[in-house]
């Protein structure tokens, strides 16, 4: 099979899809890998690694989606690459497109197998491939938080682990899955106080056996959340369901019980985000703010460490699209969490909860 890794052209974004040794791996199967020149300089991979491994290096962003029969991405498209689709290609990439309806109906357009990373699901509710970058964001989160306190940014100017003498900053983290435990983490060794929200009880008992003083657990409520704005100087969205928009946990009227200066940083923004005045934004302007919050709300938060978010990427991501090229993906998708990743086939949609944000029907015989 032709694989095809193109340079990642969405706004600031320095990931590339493979490393070099994950080419080795496709070369030694007897597939071709045809690599955009430079997709990996944001990383440090050079042209001639991945020559050495067994790359065709092109130079041509279009020629790589004309060679190939599988693209591997990082980013979802964006409206310039909707053209270079054709009949019968596999996208094995992030899409996200729960939130965006656009590339969906493109994706169902051209006959365009989607296959979604973040949809990538096994028997017991782990994603493997999106669990390595919601690590990366969930411990990049407090790091970005507490940045965005300092009062040249529009924070409200405090030092979230404090001094001796002097009370710390609060951390809130609505969401106990792998972004929030991570995040946890991080904010608790800065020295914040730190309180996780969640509705499933076997996530506090896990957060509480792992941090046990250290983080608050509290069961997720209207009222729960509501104090816990009060208190937060940095409040962290990270539910997800996957497939799915977000929910809309904060509401603009929510931002009046924050202190003025509080950032909030919204990892859920790919899906739209956790809160109602979340927009994305890119990590050279990554920051608006709203009603006196700083939101932080960039779309890609791993791409800003893109040599380990491409390292922790390839690991997960290679044994699935080795299948992939190995069987093709019908016979692949005997491998049922991979079938779940399987967003788009034949012309449509194959993902219930997709189809239900986006209020389009989906091919029930697909089966997840």
């Amino acid at each position: 099979m032709n694989i095809g890794v193109p340079t990642e052209i969405k706004r600031c974004e320095y990931r590339v899809a493979v490393t070099p040794g994950g080419v080795k791996a496709f070369c030694v199967c007897g597939h071709s890998v045809f690599i955009e020149k430079g997709a990996g300089q944001g990383c440090g991979f050079s042209d001639d690694e991945y020559e050495h491994f067994g790359a065709h290096c092109i130079d041509s962003h279009e020629e790589v989606f004309e060679k190939a029969d599988l693209i591997l991405k990082v980013k979802e498209l964006i409206p310039s690459e909707y053209e270079l689709l054709r009949d019968g290609q596999i996208l094995f990439s992030f899409l996200h497109l729960a939130a965006d309806r656009d590339l969906a109906k493109v994706l169902i357009a051209r006959g365009v197998t989607g296959i979604a990373l973040e949809t990538v699901q096994t028997a017991d509710s782990t994603l493997p491939l999106l669990e390595p970058m919601s690590e990366i964001a969930g411990r990049l989160a407090p790091q970005e938080g507490a940045k965005y306190l300092e009062k040249s940014y529009g924070g409200r100017g405090i030092l979230l682990g404090g001094i001796p003498g002097l009370a710390r900053g609060h951390v809130v983290i609505i969401g106990g899955g792998t972004v929030g435990l991570n995040a946890a983490r991080i904010a608790a060794g800065l020295g914040a106080h730190v309180r996780v929200l969640d509705i499933d009880r076997a996530k506090l008992v896990r957060l509480d056996n792992l941090f046990g003083n250290s983080v608050e657990t509290l069961h997720s409520s209207p009222d729960a959340i509501e104090q816990s704005l009060g208190i937060a100087d940095v409040l962290i969205g990270a539910v997800l369901k996957p497939g799915a928009s977000a929910p809309r946990i904060i509401t603009r009227a929510h931002l009046g019980l924050m202190k003025k200066g509080a950032v909030i940083v919204d990892v859920a923004v790919d899906q739209g985000g956790s809160c109602e005045t979340t927009h994305p934004t890119f990590h050279d302007d990554p920051i608006f703010v709203v009603d006196g919050i700083v939101h932080y709300c960039v779309a890609n938060i791993p791409g800003s460490v893109p040599l380990t978010s491409t390292q922790a990427l390839t690991n997960a991501t290679l044994p699935y699209a080795l299948k992939i090229a190995n069987m093709g993906i019908k016979e692949a998708s005997n491998d049922r969490a991979l079938r779940r990743g399987v967003n788009v086939y034949q012309g449509s949609l194959t993902h219930p909860d997709v189809a239900t944000s986006l209020g389009m029907p989906f091919d029930r015989s697909w089966g997840q």
